[in-house]
């Protein structure tokens, strides 16, 4: 009998897909890569066409010979690497490094591993896209341009360790123009009024706001025009100008892409793009569920908000049966418009909507609960009605002056009864509280002041960037694509050009100076226009109208350019480290704080004389309630975050959860 061979990325898959393909088949992993652009030189020969010159990952010449044996005894060859270009890009490496026989070899995608989608994809195997190889191997060689070109000079005219990205560098630039609105920005005073009334028929106070005089909006700049306001309307009655009832509603949200699931899980339970990627790439691949193993989520990199056919029947019965007819929606939402969808793949979802979170409790960790439940969530939520309030505005004069009251109430919660965006929450619940009322409101009724507050605001300068609004502006700028965000951001975290605290990102001194040089020596690298054009050119390798060598042919002679301009004109700059309270105890000097492999330490700035660290800890403006010194944060050798005495050992206090001040 026909021997079947089907190799996969990731060994994690192997188990679960042999048992969906039964004895005839033998599954093997290739572990990612097993050929790349060789470390120690640039890899492409820019004199011979730019031909990239390969060679074989180190320590992967045991999983090639390893696969050479299971090769020679199948009679077909199924390369089932993952579904995007990327793994397009690894069947193509697959089939050179193991010299393949193009006529017995195939290649499968599958979305989702279950058993009905593997064999689904065996039924439709094909040749390997070399326009999705290319876009993928196009990539990869820009890259390596920009990295291996700049980063030299980054080490001799800043400090050794540094790197240039091509994504990476507009993600630093992105987020130091925000800092740049936030120290520029210039707070302007303006004034609020808010008048509490009662109405003999409604029990509940109600509260109207300023609009405006002589039926014109107007904005009250001072405490001057606030106090003129004030003085007109006091002792005087409120009538109602104006009634107008309506409803409105709140779209369901689409399902999951890779950058909205990303947005979601920080926002929603505090997790780094990182980790929700590590997260739900072990739900794709397979959990282990009694005496099988299944991927309970689809594919994890997708711009796709589409879900297939064989998905929506079982959501809409499962709707039906548990929330009622009436919570169906009959019209499908549109796929998402605007983005450039990657390789048409659907969006994130359960592959089957029966695993519940509930049902899923037995057998996930908590965090992978968590994120289950989110994707869950969302995904059963695309498919449910609108949730619609019933809405009622008034209009009130006062003198010459316009007073304004709305008033929402939740009719119908459609999808909200399973689902609510983060960012959402706090305001459709203002929106639900403020002015509910029963009874009517009409150009009759009687109003009686109660209270009238007059409040100073200042303009708020743009907030700063989270993980979550990073990869909102990535996308939206069409910078990367949904496998680049994760190490996009851990990268410019890594390399200290930006630091986090909470959930906000800031850029670092030595991230300003990588930026500013960059700026100044390479500016159409950070440029977010000429970035956001090269993904274009990119997708058009992917879909083949555009030829790979072109793209990099045009790019590369300008960079080659640039770099040697830049190495005879920047001057160096020196990132003075920061000078922390720590004294030497060996030479007394003032010790400064600098970064390792492992994070944060301090040093002596008399090194070489004096070789002298220490490690670094960050006080968090707490005494030890034991001893009286400093608490700092500190971490368990796992990495989960305490906060204990400096002195530890001698003193051994240490909690969870961080002091407060009074403590």
């Amino acid at each position: 009998m026909a021997k079947n061979l089907v190799i996969v990325e990731s060994p994690a898959k192997v188990n679960t897909i042999k048992k969906f393909l039964g004895p005839n088949f033998e599954v093997v992993a290739s572990y990612g890569h097993v050929r790349d652009l060789p470390k120690s030189s640039l890899g492409i020969d820019v004199n011979n066409d730019y031909e990239p010159k390969y060679i074989t990952i180190r320590g992967k010449g045991d999983v090639l010979s390893n696969l050479r044996k299971e090769v020679k005894k199948a009679d077909k060859v199924y390369l089932a690497t993952d579904p995007d270009r990327e793994g397009e890009a690894i069947s193509w490496h697959l089939m050179e490094a193991l010299k393949l026989d193009p006529k017995k070899t195939s290649r499968i995608t599958f979305n989702e591993i279950t058993k009905n989608a593997v064999k689904e994809s065996l039924k439709n195997a094909r040749k390997l896209d070399m326009d999705l190889v290319d876009a993928q191997q196009t990539r990869r060689m820009l890259d390596r341009m920009v990295g291996y070109k700049i980063s030299p000079i980054l080490w001799a005219k800043i400090k050794r360790g540094l790197s240039a990205g091509r994504v990476q560098s507009v993600a630093l630039k992105i987020i130091c123009d925000r800092e740049s609105e936030i120290e520029a920005f210039v707070p302007e005073e303006f004034w609020t009024i808010d008048v509490k009334l009662k109405a003999d028929n409604i029990s509940k106070e109600l509260v109207c706001k300023y609009y405006g005089t002589d039926g014109k909006k107007k904005e009250l700049k001072s405490e001057a025009e606030t106090k003129k306001v004030l003085n007109d309307i006091s002792g005087k009655k409120f009538a109602v100008n104006e009634v107008k009832t309506g409803e409105r509603t709140r779209k369901a949200p689409l399902p999951f892409t890779t950058s909205t699931l990303q947005q979601e899980a920080s926002k929603a339970l505090n997790f780094s793009t990182q980790k929700t990627m590590r997260l739900a790439q072990h739900l794709y691949e397979g959990v282990e569920m009694g005496s099988e193993t299944l991927g309970v989520i689809t594919y994890l990199r997708t711009d796709s908000t589409r879900v297939s056919a064989e998905a929506e029947g079982p959501l809409a019965k499962y709707i039906e049966d548990n929330y009622g007819k009436n919570y169906l929606r009959v019209i499908i939402p549109d796929k998402k418009e605007g983005a450039k969808i990657q390789d048409a793949h659907e969006a994130i979802r359960p592959t089957d909507v029966n695993r519940t979170p509930q049902v899923m409790k037995a057998y996930l960790t908590r965090d992978e609960l968590r994120l289950y439940s989110l994707i869950w969530k969302r995904f059963v939520a695309s498919r449910v009605q609108d949730a619609v309030y019933e809405t009622t505005n008034v209009k009130l004069t006062c003198e010459n002056h316009m007073f304004v009251m709305t008033a929402s109430k939740l009719s119908f919660d459609g999808f909200m009864s399973i689902y609510k965006e983060t960012e959402e929450e706090d305001a459709v619940s203002e929106q639900a509280d403020e002015n509910v009322f029963t009874g009517t409101i009409d150009k009759d009724t009687v109003l009686t002041v109660k209270g009238v507050e007059d409040k100073q605001h200042f303009t708020q300068p743009p907030a700063h960037f989270t993980e979550a609004s990073l990869v909102r502006a990535l996308e939206d700028q069409g910078i990367g694509r949904p496998s680049t965000y994760a190490p996009t951001i851990t990268t410019i975290l890594g390399r200290h050009y930006v630091a986090k605290e909470g959930k906000n990102i800031f850029v670092t001194d030595l991230g300003e100076v990588v930026n500013n040089m960059m700026l100044e020596a390479f500016p159409e690298i950070v440029d977010v226009n000429f970035t956001a054009n090269m993904e274009m050119l990119l997708d058009g390798i992917g879909e083949g109208t555009v030829k790979w060598k072109t793209v990099v042919s045009n790019f590369y002679p300008d960079l080659a350019a640039a770099v040697e301009v830049a190495e005879k004109n920047l001057e160096e700059v020196k990132v003075q480290d920061e000078v922390s309270e720590e004294v030497c105890d060996k030479c007394g000097r003032n010790m400064v704080i600098k970064f390792g492999p492992h994070g944060k330490f301090l040093g002596c700035p008399g090194f070489p004389e004096c070789r002298n660290t220490m490690p670094f800890f960050e006080k968090i403006g707490v005494e030890c309630p034991k001893c009286g010194k400093d608490l700092v944060i500190r971490r368990t050798r796992k990495g989960r975050r305490y906060y204990g005495c400096i002195d530890i050992p001698e003193c051994d206090y240490m909690v969870w959860q961080r002091p407060k001040v009074n403590q």
